[in-house]
């Protein structure tokens, strides 16, 4: 298994093969960074995993999503280090050095794509490839201070893609500025099915009350303040979805664990080897039964419905991405797991729905990014980069 290069530890340490890309297009003379679950043509696929990546062979094709960034122009710099099998939120895969986060070097990146929110925050890269399953988007683009789509479930092709849930993994990219990301935006995206404007922002109470503390609760209503000067105030509401937030959590939870052992279960049952925290959670997955995981799909579509009917046709939420700045790297494992959990009763919403959310880098706690997130019906990806867009726009001006 190769380690990492560069001061950020972002990029794989591999033997560099020639990867084509087209000399003119609208990505021309931009860098692109493939976090290590994507097919690059003559490179290994090793997905965080020592032994996968000795299992693997060179792929013969580059995975569709990554081959139209290619063809756009953009010029390909390296493979980033991802969290094991894609499976955590922090960015701390013990089989190589920890992703440096150059926005806040004592805090985490984030993952699963951690090398991949290192390199463009630290410059490395103008665009990196994601992918977001439970948050693997969202959270690094928040912690390092970057823009950050997870996809409508199903709208990019994964042809080329290690999986990890089917039903919850989507394609995903970093940048740091809003010009860059709308220009792949419209490469992968295309038009939106969704074709109603989105002009009623919701705000509902407690999604609010998620984040962490007196100086989060601060920053995020300064971020919320600076988005209605743009967006319209939201309407705030109480709203309760017929299943409690802890329910929702447990729901993406052992549905996420459940898919994750039904695709890599015979592989880690037949001598896969897998670091501690990684292994437990697919351990997690294996005793989650069939009969509890159609309970689950049962109360995930029926949240899908009520967040569908909530947003109809003009609708977005604006909500916390996560619930403050990234934790530090020196924190126990308690009180990751804490923030873990936190965290994914936010970013579970997006995931059991299927539905778009942008994260936009506005906010600040004690000097590291905090990001504010709009999420949206299914289908309105290209609608919530333009509202993230004049969002941005507002925000240089203050």
């Amino acid at each position: 298994m190769p380690g990492t290069q560069g001061p950020l530890n972002a990029f794989l340490d591999l033997r560099q093969m020639p990867v084509a890309n087209a000399e003119l297009g609208p990505l021309a003379g931009l860098r692109l960074a493939v976090k290590d679950i994507y097919d690059v043509a003559g490179y290994r696929t090793g997905c965080g995993n020592p032994q996968k990546f000795e299992e693997a062979h060179a792929a013969s094709r580059t995975a569709a999503a990554v081959q139209t960034i290619l063809d756009a122009g953009a010029r390909f710099v390296g493979k980033t280090q991802t969290d094991e099998l894609a499976f955590s939120l922090f960015g701390q895969n013990a089989h190589f050095p920890y992703p440096v986060n150059p926005a806040a070097p004592k805090r985490v990146t984030g993952g699963s794509s951690s090398g991949s929110a290192a390199a463009v925050a630290g410059g490395l890269a103008n665009i990196a490839t994601g992918s977001d399953t439970g948050g693997s988007i969202r959270a690094p683009a928040s912690f390092c201070g970057l823009i950050g789509l997870r996809t409508t479930h199903g709208r990019i092709p994964l042809e080329g893609a290690m999986k990890l849930a089917s039903s919850f993994d989507t394609f995903g990219w970093f940048a740091d500025d809003i010009e860059t990301y709308e220009a792949v935006g419209k490469l992968l995206l295309g038009r939106d099915p969704h074709q109603h404007p989105l002009t009623r922002p919701l705000s509902i109470r407690w999604l609010d009350a998620f984040v962490m503390g007196p100086a989060e609760a601060e920053q995020y209503a300064r971020m919320k303040a600076l988005a209605a000067s743009v967006i319209g105030q939201p309407v705030e509401t109480e709203y309760a979805f017929a299943s409690f937030p802890d329910e929702l959590y447990w729901c993406f939870r052992r549905l996420q664990a459940f898919e994750a052992w039904r695709e890599h279960g015979a592989w880690i049952s037949a001598g896969g080897r897998l670091s501690p925290g990684v292994e437990e959670r697919f351990g997690f997955g294996r005793t989650v039964d069939a009969r509890t995981a159609a309970t689950e799909a049962a109360r995930r579509l029926a949240f899908r419905d009520e967040l569908g009917a909530l947003l109809g046709n003009d609708s977005f939420l604006v909500l916390p991405t996560v619930p403050g700045a990234a934790p530090l790297a020196a924190s126990t494992p308690e009180q990751f797991q804490a923030y873990r959990e936190r965290a994914l009763h936010l970013l579970c919403l997006s995931g059991l729905s299927g539905f778009p959310q942008i994260t936009l880098p506005i906010g600040s706690v004690d000097g590291a990014p905090f990001g504010l997130s709009l999420l949206g019906p299914s289908g309105s990806d290209v609608a919530l980069i333009r509202l993230g867009r004049k969002i941005l726009d507002a925000a240089r001006k203050v």
